[in-house]
């Protein structure tokens, strides 16, 4: 990596304002997306009520499943907007099953239980469940627990990210610092210029800023 020059440091490239397109006054309607749907009862009748329910209200049923091992299996292939959990189902129950979909973030999961007893609701929710539904429950109560199940989710892997993103930017800005004091030392720069090298550097190599500084640190330490 050449040495800085503070006079290129300083250097603003102007945009070229004939490459900018301006944006379309209007936006073509886009339609929304069928929320995808994998069902998971062990009563065959109950399942079948659910799915027509669930179609008649717009959603598409992807799989069906009559244990919590085939549900997981159907969420791992289909990677699904929601999973419709029994508590109680055969080879894996519902609760054992939302913990495997949960840990491994296939999609949202609301459970159905015929027990509304507080210590069941909250195994589900611990299992990482993000809503849960008592039976016998008609298709008034079945829409609004879907929507609270897949926005709860949304809202989680949203934080998630936005954790992920700001360690990043701590781990960025710990490295930039660095680098910054290596220039400075080596270079003879102001902290300002120094700074703004590394944001040239990056612009003009197509390369972030924590890759650039990483280069700056790894080839003083290599002298």
């Amino acid at each position: 990596m050449s040495a800085p020059d503070e006079s290129a440091a300083q250097h603003e490239t102007q945009p070229d304002e004939k490459s900018e397109q301006s944006a379309p006054s209007e936006q073509s309607h886009v339609p929304p997306l069928t929320t995808r749907v994998v069902i998971a009862e062990d009563e065959a009748l109950i399942r079948l009520d659910l799915k027509e329910m669930l179609e008649e209200e717009g959603y598409s049923v992807v799989g069906e499943a009559g244990d919590g091992e085939t549900a997981v299996k159907l969420a791992e292939e289909h990677r699904p907007d929601l999973v419709i959990l029994d508590v109680k189902m055969p080879v894996l129950d519902g609760i054992s099953a939302a913990e495997r979909i949960a840990g491994e973030k296939l999609a949202p999961v609301l459970m159905l239980t015929a027990f509304s007893q507080r210590e069941l609701v909250e195994r589900a929710r611990d299992a990482g469940a993000m809503a849960y539904l008592v039976k016998p429950f008609s298709k008034s109560d079945v829409v609004p627990a879907i929507e609270m199940a897949v926005s709860r989710f949304q809202e989680l892997r949203a934080l998630e990210a936005e954790i992920a993103d700001l360690s990043l930017r701590l781990e960025t800005r710990k490295l930039v610092d660095r680098a910054k004091s290596v220039l400075q030392t080596k270079y003879g720069l102001t902290e300002p210029a120094a700074f703004r090298w590394i944001q040239k550097t990056s612009m003009d190599r197509r390369m972030s800023m924590q890759a650039v500084a990483q280069a700056v640190i790894e080839e003083v330490a290599e002298k």
